[in-house]
């Protein structure tokens, strides 16, 4: 079940993140994302300040991932040769998508990603923008097979924080 996070779940979000981070130190990153400067409690605290925060929680009640979806394309995104039109609030964009180590494999990117069509779909909004880093090599191949079309790369000072080549997909809400 995916549901929009309380102040309850801002501690679980921040444990979170340093198991992604703690997993990535000890057998190589993905997400390319810097412990302690992003993401951090902080991020989490952001997004659920805006309401655009959810996390998903299995049947145990335990939480196994987050995911901020809001209308906020960085400024880079101006750079991508996007082919799906959609500006403002007719954008979702999926920022920060994080599952816990232990708890890859089932899906639950998959689900996240099916919340956030739902969420787009609701909200009227005509694409889903996102994301991710060039070595990302799972995400780079799940979002392609979830229908996103990838519409380009760019360099970006993701956060602040690091220099980085993200790659950029779009779908179209129908």
């Amino acid at each position: 079940m995916i549901r929009l996070a309380t102040i309850h779940d801002v501690d679980e979000a921040e444990k979170i993140y340093d198991e992604v981070l703690d997993h990535e130190a000890e057998h190589g990153t993905t997400t390319n994302w810097v412990k302690g400067k992003y993401p951090t409690r902080k991020t989490a605290e952001k997004a659920l300040a805006a309401g655009t925060y959810y996390v998903g929680e299995d049947e145990n009640g335990r939480i196994y991932g987050t995911v901020n979806l809001n209308h906020i394309q960085p400024a880079e995104y101006g750079n991508i040769p996007w082919t799906m039109e959609g500006e403002g609030d007719k954008v979702l964009v999926v920022h920060t998508l994080c599952v816990r180590p232990d708890c890859r494999g089932k899906g639950y990117a998959k689900e996240f990603m099916a919340f956030a069509e739902n969420l787009a779909k609701e909200k009227g909004c005509k694409v889903i923008r996102l994301d991710t880093w060039e070595g990302n090599e799972p995400a780079k191949k799940m979002y392609p097979a979830l229908g996103y079309r990838l519409a380009g790369d760019t360099l970006f000072f993701f956060e602040q924080v690091i220099w980085e080549t993200l790659v950029c997909y779009e779908k179209q809400m129908k």
